[in-house]
């Protein structure tokens, strides 16, 4: 892990990414490089290899990364995610300039492999660069609910990331709802985006669920969350009230976006 990291987090082998699958009843993964391993992506290739095919990822490739590199990783399960993952939540960063230069940067370089721009930042810098976000040569999947925490209704950001969805080319993804002040919140949000681009939504469940406690430092081990199975079978349900919305949001627009 690096030095100047967060949190640190317990182990999380593949063996137990197998069994939360199996309890859901999940045949497929998209692992997201966490910000504790900066750019070494071995551990995340490691598990997509032994995954054989049931696997994609989200990289963090260096910023000195060659095209020759990066074919490598699509090689490797990469392709499917079509993904770079600018994370300015976990840094602290709400500079916008600092996140429309990594755009512009990136969405350039990784276009012609297919893959996509996940956005970690707060929905406030996201609506700053709606326009941009758009406009891109890739498609952008905004991560945990864009980390939105006004109120349905409010002003705020909400209304920019809608008009994101309908583009088409902007998706969010409905994944660690705890990262919004309440689950009645997300609740209300996840229902928003359905109604707003239903083919904008995807789903994930955020394992192993982190709680970044800062506090711990690198010395000491940052706790999981403990998330009854029966608690995403709830969500999924309420947020995804038909079968045909369901096999949409689960299965068919994730399965388009990481190339499975």
């Amino acid at each position: 892990m690096v030095v100047d990291r967060h949190y640190t987090p317990g182990p999380a082998p593949l063996e137990a990414l197998r069994r939360h699958m199996a309890a859901l009843g999940l045949q497929r993964a998209v692992i997201v490089q966490p910000s504790v391993y900066g750019t070494d992506n071995r551990c995340l290739l490691d598990a997509l290899d032994r995954l054989d095919g049931a696997g994609r990822g989200v990289a963090v490739p260096p910023e000195d990364a060659m095209p020759v590199e990066l074919r490598r990783m699509h090689a490797r399960g990469v392709r499917g995610v079509r993904g770079v993952r600018l994370n300015l939540e976990s840094s602290g960063s709400q500079d916008v300039a600092v996140l429309a230069a990594m755009l512009a940067r990136w969405s350039g370089r990784i276009a012609d492999l297919g893959w996509h721009v996940q956005l970690y930042a707060a929905s406030d810098v996201i609506a700053a660069l709606a326009d941009r976000l758009a406009a891109l040569p890739t498609r952008v999947v905004l991560d945990h609910f864009a980390l939105i925490a006004h109120a349905l209704g409010a002003k705020g950001p909400g209304a920019a990331i809608k008009d994101m969805l309908r583009t088409g080319r902007v998706l969010v993804k409905l994944s660690a709802p705890y990262r919004l002040p309440t689950p009645a919140l997300a609740a209300a949000w996840a229902r928003a985006f359905v109604e707003t681009s239903p083919t904008s939504v995807l789903w994930g469940s955020g394992w192993p669920h982190t709680t970044r406690q800062p506090e711990a430092g690198r010395l000491g081990v940052s706790a999981y969350r403990r998330i009854a199975h029966g608690d995403f079978a709830d969500a999924v349900q309420a947020w995804l009230p038909s079968p045909d919305l369901r096999r949409l949001v689960l299965f068919d627009t994730p399965a388009d976006l990481y190339g499975f």
